[in-house]
């Protein structure tokens, strides 16, 4: 949906009647949704997918074979996901592997109704390449939650564009789940300074 162009159409005099035929979105409903990065978040997001009847595709370092039965997930290749999703979605970590893994290439294999999701870090999305694909379209849209940098330039090509959605790293942004990375970390700590196991730790 576009809810930015119409949250300012709808506070704008433009807006004197309802009219069915502005503003139209693309279908969630039944469409083909591609994960890139099938760890805890990647799951969850499929785990949510569910309710919209979407068929769900992923890619990631290697197949899991549990995740078909478990979350009614399809392992493909990233050319065959980007080729089939209506919806991808990035979710891996920032590596030397993965640091603009989303390039010119891999958007041009994209649908041209395709809208893109960046969950995961600025750096695994080349922006570049993405103005481009936005200006041409190549795709139909991009929504982001992170940039590299962050925050962008203030004449960054991307700010300017209507088929982009930018937020300011929001996607932990509840008070609730703030207080609750805070307790984690202070729960690292201890573990790592007393030789005990931490709950969350990455390497």
């Amino acid at each position: 949906r576009h809810i930015v162009r119409g949250d300012h159409f709808a506070r704008g005099p433009a807006f004197t009647h309802f009219d069915p035929n502005i503003l139209h979105g693309q279908e969630v409903f039944g469409a083909t949704l591609g994960i890139i990065g099938m760890g805890g978040v990647g799951q969850q997001v499929a785990r949510r997918a569910a309710g919209f009847d979407m068929k769900v595709l992923y890619h990631n370092r290697s197949e899991i074979p549990e995740i078909a039965g478990k979350l009614g997930a399809t392992y493909v290749s990233l050319p065959e996901l980007l080729a089939q999703s209506d919806f991808v979605t990035l979710n891996v970590p920032m590596t030397p592997e993965t640091r603009n893994m989303i390039g010119r290439d891999e958007l041009a294999m994209m649908k041209p109704t395709a809208i893109l999701v960046n969950a995961a870090r600025g750096g695994v999305l080349d922006h570049d390449a993405l103005v481009d694909a936005l200006s041409d379209g190549t795709i139909w849209a991009a929504a982001l939650d992170v940039t590299e940098p962050e925050p962008l330039p203030r004449d960054h090509p991307l700010l300017a564009m209507e088929n982009s959605v930018i937020a300011p790293h929001l996607g932990s942004a509840t008070r609730k789940t703030r207080i609750g990375m805070v307790q984690r970390t202070i729960e690292n700590l201890i573990a790592g300074l007393t030789g005990g196991d931490m709950p969350s730790r990455v390497a």
